[in-house]
């Protein structure tokens, strides 16, 4: 029998650990790229529908592919994650997008770190680390630095629609993990985007007006955020939320907005300034404290 040091398990253990942050990461820096799609190559004012197509064509193909239907209690818990993971939190999601500032949707959105620390208190028993507060503090007051202009408006239903969709994103991270699925993630992914997309059909039919005749650069920007920005992202995501503490994941969302940032930089030909870096720095110092704080014993 051969009998492993106390040691070579914990670095094995955190070697996988890390290795699940870095793989989980790659999803929210994806992300990033939501806000500059949506400006510059979907059609202004269909939020609904925007997030309906980008929803329930990938969840299709998925599901085309893994062949699993949910069965018993999973036909509701997938609506019910479907709903707070994708149809509600994209259609609050693309509204702010639509009627803020990308920097301003942004640093609203950052506040779901610490929704999901209480949440993860009441629902799953996690103990509150100081550090984990501390760090989500840190990173909305880096995004704040990062994105914020003095001449960005603050519109009320766009602010309101980014709590919201915060919020909706917060409470379907941690029922994820509260309620471990009796599949793999690829099957978990597609029950959960097909049910959001299903339910985002009859509010976009009803509450928005047909599509204009797309463009190439439409139909460009609809395929990176359903194939990449849905399908491909959300298998990571709901992969890492199975393996890493919901507060760590959710602290990863700060890499949405610095990616977006970058973006801008690269491709809109936009400056940063020296409080934009000192943001920069602040953000990913608080992405490491909050894994510092999940791997604490």
């Amino acid at each position: 029998m051969t009998i492993i040091p106390i040691a070579q398990k914990d670095a094995t253990a955190n070697a996988g650990q890390a290795a699940a942050i870095l793989t989980t990461a790659i999803a929210p820096a994806i992300w990033g790229s939501t806000y500059y799609v949506t400006t510059a190559f979907l059609p202004h004012g269909y939020p609904l529908t925007v997030a309906m197509l980008r929803a329930l064509p990938a969840g299709l193909l998925l599901l085309a592919f893994v062949r699993t239907l949910p069965t018993g209690i999973w036909w509701g818990r997938s609506f019910i994650l479907g709903a707070l993971n994708f149809s509600f939190f994209w259609a609050m999601l693309f509204v702010s997008a639509y009627r803020l500032p990308g920097g301003v949707a942004a640093t609203v959105g950052a506040i779901q770190p610490l929704i999901v620390i209480a949440l993860a208190r009441l629902v799953l028993g996690r103990a509150v680390r100081p550090l984990a507060v501390a760090a989500g503090i840190a990173g909305v007051i880096g995004i704040a630095l990062l994105v914020l202009t003095p001449k960005a408006a603050l519109d009320p239903i766009g602010i309101a629609a980014g709590i919201a969709g915060a919020a909706s994103m917060a409470c379907g991270t941690v029922l994820t993990r509260h309620w471990r699925p009796p599949v793999g993630n690829l099957t978990f992914t597609a029950w959960q985007l097909t049910a959001g997309g299903i339910l985002l059909v009859p509010a976009a039919l009803w509450l928005e007006p047909s599509l204009p005749a797309l463009t190439i650069a439409n139909v460009l920007g609809m395929a990176w955020l359903g194939l990449i920005g849905a399908a491909l992202t959300y298998i990571l995501w709901f992969r890492g939320l199975a393996r890493i503490e919901p507060s760590a994941a959710a602290s990863l969302g700060f890499l949405s907005p610095l990616v977006a940032t970058l973006l801008g930089w690269l491709l809109l030909d936009q400056s940063l300034t020296p409080l934009q870096l000192g943001g920069f720095v602040l953000v990913v110092a608080s992405v490491w404290l909050s894994q510092r704080a999940a791997m604490a014993p």
